[in-house]
């Protein structure tokens, strides 16, 4: 009797440590389960926010305000960019801001937008500087634009404001001092674009931790604005540069 219930007792604890085992492995498999989703997740949602901003930089303000306002396509005169300068060469300086502060906005909201929201996602510093980036190259090669844009500038500053607010707003004097004493707007949107990175990384020392994706992304958008503005730095070599202010005929008027 005593052996029955020993080897009852036996089969019952075998079992229910086959259970637990059971229970411990299945655990197991679902935290694996879970973690290679969030693997997933962490890949997937910077890939979002970079595609969403590279198709948000890719929308050409410049030829959709003229279009609207009834204006010849920025691509077909003057330096044929489509941007908020040749815009202004149309005639029409408020199709000219609303194409130089939208092109603007398209850099800063999705900056903005991963700086507030991206946390709980996953979205730090890398996927800024991403997002960044990718709203830049939108506007330079623009897919719904057969990837012909403009140089970069307003976006650019978009983008530096959207890192912080007082990055945009030494970018921006740096620009406005270069332009006031030297006339030409291609000259300062070089020297402002260089500068950019130097203060990103100064105010590390000021007012924000500065950290090295954005650092990179920074001096890549510099040198990109750098070698679309190449004939413009031909042109100001040769002292045949357009000043600020000096009318240019444009075709067909």
């Amino acid at each position: 009797m005593a052996g029955a219930v020993a080897t009852w007792w036996a089969s019952i604890r075998r079992s229910a440590c086959n259970c637990s085992a059971r229970s411990r492995c299945s655990a197991r498999w679902q935290n694996s389960r879970l973690s290679a989703g969030d693997q997933v997740l962490q890949v997937l949602y910077p890939f979002l926010a970079t595609l969403a901003a590279y198709l948000l930089g890719s929308i050409s303000f410049a030829v959709i305000v003229s279009r609207l306002m009834g204006l010849r396509d920025p691509r077909t005169f003057g330096s044929k960019n489509p941007g908020a300068t040749n815009v202004l060469r149309s005639g029409s300086k408020p199709a000219a801001i609303v194409t130089l502060l939208l092109d603007g906005v398209k850099g800063w909201l999705p900056v903005l937008l991963v700086q507030l929201f991206g946390k709980p996602y996953g979205l730090e510093e890398g996927t800024v500087a991403m997002v960044g980036l990718a709203a830049f190259l939108g506007h330079l090669y623009p897919v719904f634009f057969r990837f012909q844009g403009g140089k970069g500038v307003a976006t650019f500053l978009g983008v530096v404001f959207g890192i912080h607010p007082l990055l945009g707003l030494a970018t921006a004097a740096t620009w406005v001092i270069i332009a006031f004493f030297f006339r030409y707007s291609s000259l300062a949107s070089l020297i402002s674009a260089v500068f950019a990175p130097a203060f990103y990384l100064l105010g590390d020392h000021i007012q924000w931790y500065a950290e090295t994706p954005v650092a990179l992304a920074l001096a890549v958008m510099a040198l990109l604005l750098a070698w679309r503005h190449s004939e413009n730095i031909g042109r100001l070599l040769q002292g045949r540069e357009s000043r600020l202010g000096a009318k240019k005929t444009m075709p067909g008027r």
